[in-house]
């Protein structure tokens, strides 16, 4: 049996796990990153030491989602850019559309081990919205529709959904 420590990292998978979700229901995934000498992006986009990328397939060339690292070609103004990000670097992945996705801790040194208190955790609040605490932040994680359940009490009524006017947009590969 394995112990915990020697297991792999959960990110790599978990970030598969939510592009994939994202792509089958027709919303645009990015991922948060945080920027140091490891990540390879264009500098010039990068604020406040993070930067947000898009990584649908229609943005992207050649994207692998790699255990280690995500790679991709991407174009920035017109130019064609090789992106490379280690998995560890990755703060969020989400739907641009709804804002539903996951939020991670920071990456430790490798052979760091991590503490117990070094995790994220996703705290419901009032509004519908969830709260992802770790350590070191507070991010604040909001949905256009709310996820509630029908088991949980709701004072308020949903707001009314905007009629839609056609089919619903479908990925279609070209090859």
């Amino acid at each position: 049996m394995i112990d915990a420590p020697d297991a792999t990292s959960t990110r790599p998978y978990l970030i598969r796990a939510l592009y994939e979700w994202c792509t089958d229901n027709g919303f645009t995934p990015y991922v948060a990153v945080a920027v140091d000498d490891s990540v390879q992006v264009p500098r010039e986009y990068v604020k406040d030491g993070e930067i947000v990328l898009n990584i649908s397939l229609d943005a992207t060339s050649s994207l692998k989602l790699g255990n280690d690292f995500i790679e991709f070609k991407a174009r920035f103004a017109g130019t064609a850019r090789e992106i490379m990000v280690p998995v560890s670097q990755v703060s969020a992945i989400y739907a641009r559309e709804n804002g539903q996705g996951m939020v991670f801790p920071l990456g430790l040194p490798k052979g760091a081990k991590t503490a117990p208190s070094s995790s994220v955790n996703l705290v419901s609040v009032p509004d519908g919205a969830y709260v992802a605490q770790s350590e070191d932040k507070v991010v604040q994680l909001t949905s256009v529709e709310s996820d509630r359940r029908n088991d949980e009490p709701n004072d308020q009524p949903d707001p009314p959904r905007p009629a839609t006017t056609g089919p619903r947009p479908a990925l279609k590969r070209v090859k």
